[in-house]
This record gives structure tokens, sequence and C-alpha cells, in this order.
């Protein structure tokens, strides 16, 4: 099954805010296997997540050659 990367933003983020966030980081990225990428954003949709863009993983590696993501 696909493999995709999401990326979600929060608006109105002061220095301070920002600052906490960032020890938080790794929540604002989320990675999620669907059939599609309609099938996703259609999910994200119904459960009122806002996302600012979507990227199909192709490639992963970890310390080899690359290798198909599917």
């Amino acid at each position: 099954m696909p493999l995709y990367l999401s990326q979600h933003t929060l608006a109105c983020l002061t220095r301070q805010g920002a600052d906490a966030l960032a020890q938080r980081f790794l929540k604002m990225f989320c990675e999620f296997r669907a059939e599609s990428r309609e099938v996703l954003e259609a999910w994200l949709k119904s459960e009122g997540m806002h996302f600012d863009w979507l990227l199909r993983i192709e490639w992963l590696t970890s310390g080899g050659p690359l290798q198909p993501a599917v």
C-alpha cells in the first residue's frame, strides 16, 4: 500500500509558541498508508484534519541503497 507524508501547521504562533512547538516537532509530520491520495485526503477531511500538503513516498533507505517504498 502506498506510503504518504503530510505536514500540518498551526496558525498564529508566537515566538514562544513556536519555541514550544519545536520541542514537539515530530508531531507536525504524519506518516500514513492509504490506497490512494484521494482516499487519504477524503479521510483527513472527514476527521476535520487540516493539512498543508501530502507527499507520496516513493523511495526509502535505512543506511543502505534506496529501495522502493511499496
